[in-house]
Parts: C-alpha cells; structure tokens; sequence
C-alpha cells in the first residue's frame, strides 16, 4: 500500500489520540486541513505545517521548500522559518547532498525564508532520499483563511494550469518512460521547467490580504480532484466543477496521454484553489491577471448533497467522488516503473 492512510484510519489512530487538548489551537489535526493554527493571543496565530517529499527525487529539495511553505501560505500566513528533516540513503555520496541542500537553500532565498534547524541521517533500507518539511508563519488572526471556510454559491476559482508539479516531476523522474513513448526531448525539457511555477505563496497572500477568499487550498496528492474533495470535506459541502474549464498546459496533456494517466488526479502543487463569493469572483481573477498570474473560474459551491464532488466531464460523464481520498497517479506510475 503506497499513499496517504484512508481517512477512516486517521480517524481510528490518529485524530484520537493527540495528546493533551490545547485551547490555543485553533486548527489541529482534521481531514482537509493542512497546517495547525494556533492562537498567540496577542492578535495574531502561528501557522505550522509539515510535509513528507517521497514521491520526486530529482527535485526533492526545491519541492520540499516551496510545497511546506505553500500550505502556510494558503491560510494567509508569510513562510518565515523551516525546519528540515532529510533522510539518506545508506552509502549517498556528498554529491547527492550537495544537490539536494543547494535545492533547499536556493528556495529558501527565493521565498525569504529561514531554515532553522532540523536534522539529517543516513536511513537503513531507504532506496532513494526523503525529506520531511516543516514551514512556520505569522498572521492576524482574523485574516486568517481555513480550508473549511467554503460557502455555498462560492465560485471556484483557480490559478495556472492542472498539474505543475506532476508535470516537473514526470519530465524528470520519468523523462526515460516519456521518451521511450515517443515524446519529443523538446516537450519534456518544456515540464521541467514547471518547478518554476510550483510556489502559490504570491497569489495566496495577494488574495489573502484583498479579502477574496473564503477557503485556500494547495492540491498535492490527488491533483485537482484531491484538492476540491478536501476543500468540499472540510467545509461540509459539494463542489461542483467542469473538466472543459480546467486549464492543461500542452506540456502536462501530451505527457499525461503518453503514460495514461489522469490530469485531474496528478499531484498538483504549484496551483491555487480558492472559494470566492461570486460577487468578489470578477475582481479577484482581474488581480491576479493582473499580477502575471493565470486565473480561471472552475466551478461553484453547493450544500452538501450527493458526494463531496461532482466532476462534468468533456465526453458528458459525470463522476460524483464521495470520499475524501483520492489516489494519485503518481503513485501507480512508481509502482509500474520504478519497483
């Protein structure tokens, strides 16, 4: 079994058993919901968020920094510290650590922020390097954004195209399978550069701090599909959304068809997901085009029907997702290449 625990699971080991109740914390631990919230009161809350890197290797650290960072970012809250935990192969030369710590600190520049501490190890029965990512920020309190915070009649709105960063990572971890398949070096080098794109902390704290949101969300694992089922989750509501509005770059659709994979369930950090209330919708798509930033109108919020989310495809299928979890495709691709 290869992926996150089912939510029936996290519930049964996890979510029970935390330890003494804070009443400081804001936000814990719930399915949806990815960084703790926790009240300083003084006005303010520390936001905390923690991510594993385990399924890219050639840009483990680039990813680690900016994916972290992207969770506290869409609460509303600036990334300022890290803490690193990196895991080695036994026997990983300092080439490889070389690599991998210049990709952390070059995104750490990038974003304005610190590492400050964590800690490092060669790992027994490890067959490629891990890093576990733990991102820290401050924000007002009451400009602080949940992803439970979704209203029915919210427009759905998007940012950039589907699957960034799966796009970045098939083109490199996967770039042998793509050519083998027939896809040109061009079109691969093209993916590559997607990590370039996987960072929303711009657009979420532009949003954030305009007051145009009522929920954020980075979709990781699960893609696009992954991110709206938590979103509706968390906020007790049903999303609907239309496949023909879901902007793919040509880069993602020709690699996407090459290895079969789903667009819409392939790892996509490096995209905003928003609830806006539909009178703000207009306004906050025109800011953030107007900032450089593609921003599309995918769907709307309902009350809670049937199922968390109902996906219009372009062939007329409808796809209701009634669980939280949805498996990403990345995930089959380690299993059938890279066993």
């Amino acid at each position: 079994m290869v992926g996150k625990l089912s939510p029936l699971t996290l519930s049964k080991y996890v979510f029970s058993r935390i330890g003494v109740k804070d009443p400081a914390v804001i936000v814990g631990p719930s399915i949806g919901e990815d960084s703790a919230i926790i009240d300083l009161h003084d006005g303010r809350v520390l936001v905390a968020h923690v991510d594993p890197i385990t399924g890219a290797v050639e840009l483990l650290g680039w990813l680690a920094v900016h994916i972290s960072c992207n969770d506290v970012a869409v609460t509303g809250a600036k990334p300022r510290w890290l803490l690193s935990v990196l895991y080695f192969p036994e026997g990983a030369d300092e080439e490889l650590i070389d690599k991998i710590t210049k990709q952390i600190d070059l995104a750490a520049k990038e974003l304005g922020v610190m590492i400050v501490g964590g800690h490092s190890e060669y790992t027994p029965g490890l067959n490629r390097p891990l890093i576990s990512m733990t991102a820290l920020g401050i924000v007002d309190k009451e400009k602080a954004v949940k992803t439970g915070g979704a209203k029915a009649g919210d427009a759905i709105l998007m940012t950039k195209s589907a699957a960034i960063e799966g796009t970045a990572i098939l083109s490199t971890d996967f770039a042998d399978q793509l050519l083998s398949k027939g896809v040109p070096h061009d079109i691969i080098k093209r993916g590559a550069e997607f990590v370039r794109k996987i960072s929303v902390v711009k657009e979420a704290i532009m949003l954030a701090e305009k007051g145009y949101v009522t929920s954020m969300h980075d979709p990781t694992e699960g893609g696009i599909l992954g991110g709206l089922t938590e979103i509706a989750f968390a906020s007790d509501k049903t999303i609907e959304v239309w496949e023909e509005k879901i902007p793919v770059a040509e880069e993602t659709e020709v690699m996407a068809k090459a290895l079969n994979v789903d667009v819409l369930k392939l790892i996509s950090s490096g995209v905003l997901i928003a609830s806006v209330p539909k009178t703000l919708a207009d306004e906050a798509v025109s800011l953030l085009r107007k900032h450089g930033i593609k921003a599309s109108i995918i769907g709307l919020v309902h009350e809670r029907k049937h199922g968390l989310v109902i996906l219009h495809r372009k062939d007329g299928r409808k796809e209701v997702y009634n669980e939280v979890y949805v498996e990403d495709e990345l995930v089959k691709l380690w299993k059938k290449f890279k066993r």
